[in-house]
């Protein structure tokens, strides 16, 4: 457990497909999640039009697209991004987005620190085992 209380992972190296996730239906989304001693990294996939609401938080947050199209919003600022491209969102700051065209997009947030608030949050949403095992099988 870290300072937050969030448990740390064991693993060193990783692979996304070996990692169970959760998906929150009503946000047509997925997500993966690690905890480090301070920071969290989270893998979210957006379905094609979907909507990352806005939405504040205490802690600070990088993301970084990999595939797909976004429209983002960090504070007053709005902008389509591609995959490469990222936004910053500091503690308290709104931001959010949606998904544009036909592919669902792909990211990576980077909270810090790591607390059992976004634990809570993935506490919530319907648990989905990693790609290729079915839920029966335990995660190694």
């Amino acid at each position: 457990m870290n300072e937050h209380g969030a448990e740390i992972t064991s693993q060193r190296i990783f692979s996304w497909d070996d990692l169970d996730g959760v998906r929150w239906d009503e946000d047509e989304v997925d997500a993966q999640i690690l905890t480090g001693e301070h920071m969290h990294l989270i893998r979210a996939v957006y379905g094609p039009g979907a909507i990352y609401p806005m939405h504040s938080h205490p802690h600070e947050q990088f993301s970084l697209l990999l595939s797909g199209r976004l429209l983002v919003t960090v504070g007053d600022e709005t902008r389509e991004i591609e995959p490469g491209d990222g936004w910053y969102a500091p503690g308290g700051v709104p931001h959010g987005g949606r998904v544009l065209g036909d592919e669902p997009a792909v990211f990576l947030d980077i909270y810090s620190p790591a607390t059992t608030w976004i634990l809570d949050v993935f506490a919530a949403g319907r648990p989905i085992p990693a790609p290729g095992r079915s839920e029966a099988e335990p995660q190694g």
